[in-house]
């Protein structure tokens, strides 16, 4: 399920009910890039008043756009909007269905009961909620949704019911309560019983909180609690362990309820003001703070007068014992769309700046040599590189593997994170895993890093976002410093994503004689590289009138081969993705083992044929489309007369080293998705409208 959670805590810092409508909404706004299909958010009622609300959370849930969320918060007649609320907790959340259809039932918050005693938000997917649900059914809870969510707030108020003492704290719920759960999850709770506290967890999802406040945060770090003795328990409900006289006595009086001062960011006790910021994504926090501290799997992050503290049930060994409080980078201006249509369109056009700012500083142009360091003795010394990926990420470890074969001489396996966990493939200690990942927290690529890790490979991590899952988790990396990257559709950290993975194979080859000339050719391409791509960025009103030919079509085959294979792979997830055209990407060698069927003079063909080794085979491959009078758009060379001649449309594109072509050849795909999108009707930055969604899925 594609959720998206922002959540925003006041202490001591007055707020009225209307101002903190307006910070959860615009957090909500924040994250609407996303995609979405419904909204909603959790404030406290009024108190002391005669509605059937009083005092108790209020839900407000719409199916559809935020802006409809917005609208009901001021139809509330039991909601003052201008009381001042000294200390508050409100959640909100963005959802994209897929257990249940789109509907303000199905939305999130998802409550424990009519009287709203829990509410949480969710982003993830809880893999075992049938089974869970079952449990509870038998103990005699109701459900209202068809969402897999709800059986957590059932699932905390069970605890609860069954706790074996009235003091438990909210963290200790919640700590029980995840457990029982098996997937990937962030969840931020809210209680009618713990006002003004928070509790938030992650597994397998992102998740990081943002702190503000007016005075000197007390440190730099936060120490992590430990609760060395409380037990899973147990992976499943086939023989029940949360009965009805509540959980086992052992797991409870492990550590204090209360938080200690020593793991607060505000000293105990000083009443100082502060802000709290939840959120699954650092471009909803960034216009409040820059101060955040970023979860890891299974932290339990508590909010309680004020403090924060983080604690774990158990010690991992050699991982950290302290979370620092970091620094955002990014400034607010970066993730606004200035003049353009949409993120993805002006991600498109700052690929000159991404792809330089992936190579500053670690490749001296004067003296030609690479700056990568890291590991260097030992991935020189492994047998074999294996580059794990899904999606974009997965076709730029493609679109590299030939160069990185040619300038290492390893063997390079390219795998998809999914399939190479079903295979259970055999790893090795002397084998060294790159896993390529623009957020670095997709979760097949971090289960594959684990995998990796408990058979002793080193491990490498490619990823556009410092402080995530797989930056902290790898033993060495490259942050592809490409810029947030706001657009549902990835495009510059594919491109930034090459040519990291380019530069590693030049750092590899630094001591190797007989590839200097190769490496000095890749090396000059590298330094024009950013000035080409402002030329290819030119031909946009000609890729535009191209699209203006291709929208009303169904089908499209992109084909290609050798160095520019990946592009196609790439290009064709690029109009699935957002034009919901059908698209695929073919091997050029393979079109006359079966694809050839499909040409004829109705079906729109691109076929990339660049100056390189496979030059001449792709001649042969465009002679077997003619021939079936197929009518070929052809991104090829500039002043290539041939393929003008047997061309139906041609995009000149400027010639460079083989090996980084396919970062040129890209762009026109990226470009003819975008408009295709435009013209077929979609919202490029909210992909589908929901109802179309949830036809298209069921």
């Amino acid at each position: 399920m594609c959720l998206w959670i922002f959540a925003y805590l006041n202490y001591c810092v007055p707020r009225t009910r209307k101002e903190i409508f307006e910070t959860l909404v615009k957090g909500l706004q924040r994250l609407e890039y996303r995609g979405y299909d419904s909204a909603g958010i959790a404030v406290d009622g009024n108190k002391k008043t005669t509605t059937e609300d009083d005092g108790k959370i209020v839900l407000i849930k719409k199916k559809g756009k935020v802006k409809a969320l917005d609208e009901e918060l001021y139809k509330k007649d039991c909601m003052d909007l201008e009381v001042e609320l000294d200390t508050h907790f409100g959640i909100a959340h963005t959802r994209w269905a897929t257990h249940g259809e789109p509907s303000a039932l199905n939305s999130h918050p998802q409550r424990s009961d009519k009287n709203n005693e829990f509410v949480v938000i969710h982003n993830g997917i809880i893999t075992n909620y049938k089974e869970l649900k079952k449990y509870l059914n038998s103990k005699g809870y109701e459900f209202e949704s068809e969402t897999d969510t709800e059986v957590i707030p059932k699932l905390i108020k069970y605890v609860y019911d069954n706790r074996e003492r009235d003091d438990m704290s909210f963290s200790t719920l919640v700590e029980r309560v995840i457990q029982q759960l098996e997937g990937a999850f962030a969840l931020v709770f809210k209680s009618h019983y713990f006002p003004g506290e928070a509790v938030a967890t992650r597994r397998g999802s992102p998740l990081l909180i943002g702190v503000r406040s007016k005075y000197e945060l007390s440190a730099e770090h936060i120490p992590i609690q430990y609760n060395t003795v409380f037990q899973s328990l147990g992976p499943s409900f086939d023989t029940p362990v949360l009965t009805s006289e509540g959980v086992q006595d052992k797991n409870s009086h492990n550590r204090p309820d209360k938080p200690d001062k020593s793991t607060a960011v505000n000293s105990a006790g000083d009443g100082k003001a502060v802000e709290y910021y939840f959120a699954s994504d650092a471009s909803a926090i960034i216009e409040h703070t820059n101060k955040v501290i970023y979860l890891e799997d299974d932290d339990i992050a508590a909010v309680v007068g004020g403090k924060l503290s983080l604690h774990r049930v158990n010690s991992l060994a050699g991982e950290d014992s302290v979370r620092a409080i970091q620094t955002l980078q990014m400034e607010l201006q970066e993730i606004m769309k200035g003049n353009f249509e949409a993120f993805m369109q002006k991600e498109i056009f700052e690929q000159p700046e991404s792809v330089f700012n992936t190579m500053r500083g670690r490749i001296c142009f004067h003296t030609n040599k690479g700056r990568l360091k890291d590991h260097l003795k030992e991935i020189k010394r492994c047998r074999r590189l294996i580059m794990i990926g899904c999606g974009t990420s997965f076709h730029a470890a493609v679109a590299t593997r030939q160069i990185l074969e040619e300038l290492t001489e390893l063997p390079v396996m390219v795998e998809l994170a999914s399939d190479f966990l079903d295979r259970n493939t055999p790893v090795f200690r002397d084998d060294v895993c790159f896993y390529i990942s623009q957020s670095g927290e997709t979760a097949d690529t971090l289960m594959a890093l684990r995998y990796c890790k408990d058979r002793g490979a080193l491990t490498v991590g490619v990823t556009n976002t410092v402080g995530s899952s797989i930056s902290r988790d790898t033993d060495c990396g490259v942050h592809i410093n490409a810029g947030p990257e706001i657009g549902v559709a990835s495009t510059k950290a594919y491109t930034s994503q090459f040519v990291a993975l380019i530069m590693f194979g030049l750092m590899m080859s630094e001591d190797r004689i007989s590839l200097q000339p190769r490496r000095l050719e890749i090396i000059n391409g590298l330094k024009i590289l950013p000035d080409m791509i402002k030329n290819v960025l030119t031909l946009d009103n000609k890729i535009k009138s191209i699209a203006d030919e291709l929208y009303q079509q169904k089908s499209l085959l992109v084909m290609g081969r050798g160095f520019n294979y990946a592009t196609c792979l790439e290009g064709a997830l690029k109009i699935k993705e957002i034009t919901y055209m059908h698209s695929e990407g073919i091997l050029a060698g393979e079109l006359k083992h079966g694809p050839l069927a499909l040409i004829d003079k109705h079906m729109p063909v691109i076929m990339i044929i660049m100056k390189d080794a496979c030059y001449t085979k792709c001649q042969n491959a465009l002679q077997q489309v003619t021939a079936r009078s197929g009518r070929p758009i052809i991104l090829c060379c500039q002043d290539d007369q041939e393929m003008s001649e047997n061309a139906y449309k041609t995009i000149e594109l400027p010639h460079t080293v083989d090996c980084l072509q396919g970062i040129l050849s890209v762009i026109p795909l990226q470009l003819l998705s975008f408009h295709l999108a435009v013209l077929r009707g979609y919202d490029v930055s909210l992909p589908l409208p929901a109802l179309s969604l949830w036809t298209l899925i069921t």
